[in-house]
């Protein structure tokens, strides 16, 4: 008797009918085997994979095939305990609903308007963050204020008394680590769709910087070497970068070894993210157990502390919940929306020059009152540079083993000493938002190269604006509907977005009207005004003679 065994592999919310790379659609292997789904797997912060094994009938003699039939049968009829991992609706509802109770009653701020003692900044992936840490917050921080490896969780020790500013990939959760009654949070949010082209681009970005070695081995040992050496932080010890780079990576090399084996070389397409013998497709990528977990709805459930990086020991739980019953996400976008409303500031990535300026305004400003003077004050405490500047390849990989010129290594290094030399001088928001516009410039130009020099490892596939026009409605529509949620969440930080920019106007206007009724005044009405208050002075003075002389005739 010959007996196949097939993996069936699909996450709890996806459909029994997607195709996997270990085995047959499930409509397809019930047609044609007796299957039973005989255990379930659950490996730490990765959707479920069920494991279905199937019996093949081909050269089957049908006796001891009808004998195989029934033994599966009563298999299936058996009573199978449940995996402590599968939790029924009522389960999940209780365990989403008491965290959510639990998290809404911590959210309570008196003036969320002010700024606090510590700056959180809330980075998430692929918004434009490392433009604003760059470009502002470091113009207007010290690097002896910024919270030491501030990207590396790991590293990262909120007891420096010091610290200022901690800007970071982890989520919401980290505030049970600091003090909440004195941190302000600031975060940006960008359209859910664009954000998760940008993932899939920047994570097959960096893992085709990787394709320089002559296979996978080789990178991955002298990637090893290399990162023993250096104090720095790269792009490989950041969430999400550390779990979905190295699986991109394999996956190129997988497909570049693929391609030499049949000998291709001079490959051609218009659709650079359908290209499947040079990058995992995008559609491919979108069905992925790790971008389920990590990628969709990823904004939501870091604004609420629940992504697979959380300090909450709860998040595990409430995220698989919510991603098995879809209607429980409600729960969690309620806590999103609170934590989004008590915080300083909410930028969007598609008004980045509008954010920017609200930034300058609603939190610049404070910073410049508040924490630059007091640096001015403070000792600079002696220490390592490389601890002084703990996120200078955070957003990007470092130089050595990513293999980025060195001329960008150094454009990248220069911009961060003007920002230091910045924050020492006496910053004013006009000052700042025309070195913001100076530094933007000079990132893109350096992150321009840098991709289009990562890029020309997979032609023909090109990432664009324009070939994103090309991706087919039905992957759109799907990219909306596993992001039902971030969705969501981005229209509320819309709303919050143009409720401060009101705000900010009316302030704005108020200062206007003041200044220009002063500045109206001409020198002639100065020169009347003051021979006016003079002359009234001469008179009450001669007034008041008049009187002393009368009371001393009396």
């Amino acid at each position: 008797m010959q007996l196949t065994y097939v993996v069936y592999q699909f996450t709890p919310m996806q459909s029994a009918h997607k195709i996997t790379r270990r085995g047959a659609p499930l409509e397809v292997l019930l047609s044609v085997r007796v299957a039973v789904v005989v255990e379930v797997i659950y490996e730490h912060e990765i959707p479920k994979l069920y494991t279905v094994i199937g019996v093949g009938n081909k050269g089957m003699d049908p006796a001891l095939k009808l004998t195989v039939l029934l033994i599966l049968l009563g298999l299936v009829s058996m009573p199978v305990n449940p995996s402590p991992t599968k939790k029924d609706f009522g389960q999940c509802e209780r365990i989403v609903r008491k965290w959510s109770h639990s998290s809404l009653a911590q959210e309570v701020k008196e003036d969320k308007n002010k700024l606090q003692d510590l700056l959180f900044f809330l980075h998430v992936p692929r918004t434009g963050g490392r433009t604003y840490f760059h470009c502002l917050l470091k113009k207007l921080y010290a690097g002896f204020s910024e919270c030491p490896r501030s990207y590396d969780k790991l590293r990262f020790d909120p007891s420096k008394t010091k610290c200022r500013l901690l800007a970071t990939h982890d989520d919401y959760s980290m505030m049970s680590k600091l003090p909440r009654e004195k941190t302000s949070v600031v975060t940006v949010l960008r359209n859910p769709i664009d954000r998760v082209f940008s993932t899939y681009e920047f994570s097959v970005e960096v893992a085709a910087r990787f394709l320089v070695h002559p296979n996978l081995t080789s990178a991955t040992e002298m990637t090893k070497r290399i990162r023993a050496k250096n104090k720095g932080v790269s792009t490989l010890d950041i969430w999400p970068w550390k779990y979905l780079v190295p699986w991109m990576r394999e996956d190129l090399f997988t497909r570049r070894d693929a391609r030499r084996k049949k000998g291709l070389r001079d490959l051609k397409g218009n659709d650079s993210y359908n290209m499947e013998e040079v990058v995992m497709p995008l559609q491919q990528f979108l069905n992925e157990p790790l971008t389920w977990d990590i990628v969709h709805n990823g904004a939501t459930f870091q604004v609420a502390g629940l992504t697979n990086n959380s300090y909450s020991a709860e998040a595990h739980d409430v995220r698989h919940c919510v991603q098995k019953f879809k209607i429980l996400g409600e729960h969690v976008l309620q806590v999103a929306k609170r934590r989004l409303d008590n915080m300083l500031y909410v930028g969007l990535t598609e008004n980045h020059r509008e954010s920017a300026k609200m930034f300058g305004n609603v939190v610049g400003a404070q910073v410049i009152s508040k924490v630059v003077a007091s640096n001015s004050s403070m000792e600079d405490p002696s220490k390592d540079k490389s601890e002084e500047n703990p996120s200078l390849s955070d957003s990007e990989p470092d130089s050595n083993y990513h293999q980025n010129s060195t001329s960008d290594q150094k454009a990248t290094e220069n911009t961060y000493n003007e920002n230091v030399q910045g924050s020492k001088e006496n910053m004013t928001v006009e000052k700042l938002m025309e070195d913001y516009e100076v530094c933007i410039a000079s990132l893109r130009k350096s992150q321009s190269h840098r991709r289009t020099n990562s890029l020309k490892r997979i032609s023909p596939a090109k990432f664009s604006k324009e070939a994103r026009l090309l991706v087919p409605e039905a992957v759109l529509q799907q990219i909306k509907s596993l992001n039902d949620l971030d969705l969501e969440l981005y229209k509320y930080a819309e709303a919050i977005f143009a409720k401060q920019s009101e705000d900010t106007d009316k302030l704005e206007g108020l200062e206007s009207m003041f200044s220009d009724s002063y500045s109206s005044i001409t020198l002639w009405q100065a020169l009347f005004l003051v021979v006016s208050v003079v002359f009234l002075l001469f008179f009450l003075l001669f007034v008041n003679a008049r009187r002393t002389t009368s009371k001393v005739k009396i």
